[in-house]
């Protein structure tokens, strides 16, 4: 890979991750489009340790809130009276919400990195979760802030994001739209949904980064790795401020007619033969 591809790509990343687009389908159509083959073992660990340069971003931009969770769950563990505070059910919302990504990712691994790497399923998955999305928005009541979430609220959201594995759907639209279904507003969905990437994205990358760094070393290299990771990471900054400002005032479903028209644009391009799927 090229120092070119590597930042284009990291921009890719920093600009889609946190917006319910699919950070993972547009990864996966630039690099077909560079020529890339995306079922490759080292791209496949490059598209997964890439991300967690927007969760540096997450990290730096949540730090206080991040720090406070922490604080209040270590203090829970050995006091009944912090156990009352909203930091320590702040925290477990965080962890039971990550539960199920992590059974799940573990379980289905070879699928996700296999199969599943296909732009027949990013153009479908940007299409059918579209669906998804708009009924989130018809149907969520937005009431709730996000001070009234609770664990089952997490367990509701964590098994959304467990759909995100399938590349098109989007990371942020599945666990935004499940908070949307549970009558959280959308500040609080989106504020959650930033807080439970965090464990999910630093574990898919390190896992990729540990296991595959010498398919990495072979196919992608990781000057260009390291590179698209600090790109993407200052890149996502700016997006999760502009969400955040988006969803105060906007449905998710804005982004419906953009993630249609991208899936029905690459299902022309495989049916005619421009792109492959693989």
């Amino acid at each position: 890979m090229g120092w070119l591809q590597a930042i284009v790509l990291g921009i890719v990343e920093g600009l889609t991750e946190f917006l319910p687009v699919s950070s993972t389908g547009h990864l996966t159509i630039v690099e077909k489009l560079m020529g890339l083959t995306v079922d490759d073992a080292g791209v496949t660990a490059f598209t997964a340790i890439i991300q967690m340069g927007a969760i540096l971003a997450v990290i730096v931009y949540f730090w206080r809130d991040i720090v406070r969770l922490v604080e209040g769950f270590v203090r829970g563990l050995t006091s009944a009276a912090a156990r009352r505070e909203p930091s320590w059910r702040e925290a477990l919302l965080v962890i039971v919400g990550t539960i199920p990504i992590g059974i799940v990712g573990l379980a289905a691994k070879d699928v996700i990195s296999g199969p599943l790497r296909s732009l027949w399923v990013v153009a479908v998955a940007l299409i059918a979760w579209s669906g998804v999305m708009i009924a989130a928005e018809r149907y969520g009541t937005r009431k709730r802030p996000e001070e009234s979430a609770n664990l089952v609220d997490a367990v509701v959201i964590g098994a959304f994001q467990c759909v995100a594995l399938v590349p098109g759907v989007s990371r942020s639209g599945a666990t935004i739209s499940g908070g949307l279904f549970r009558g959280l507003d959308r500040v609080a969905a989106t504020r959650i949904s930033f807080l439970l990437s965090i464990p999910a994205l630093i574990a898919a990358g390190g896992l990729e980064a540990a296991s595959q760094a010498k398919a990495i070393s072979a196919s992608v290299g990781w000057g260009p790795t390291g590179l698209a990771t600090l790109v993407a990471a200052i890149v996502a900054y700016a997006s999760i401020a502009w969400l955040l400002r988006l969803v105060a005032h906007h449905p998710i479903s804005v982004f419906v007619p953009y993630r249609v028209a991208l899936g029905v644009l690459v299902i022309v391009l495989l049916a005619t033969g421009v792109l492959t799927a693989t």
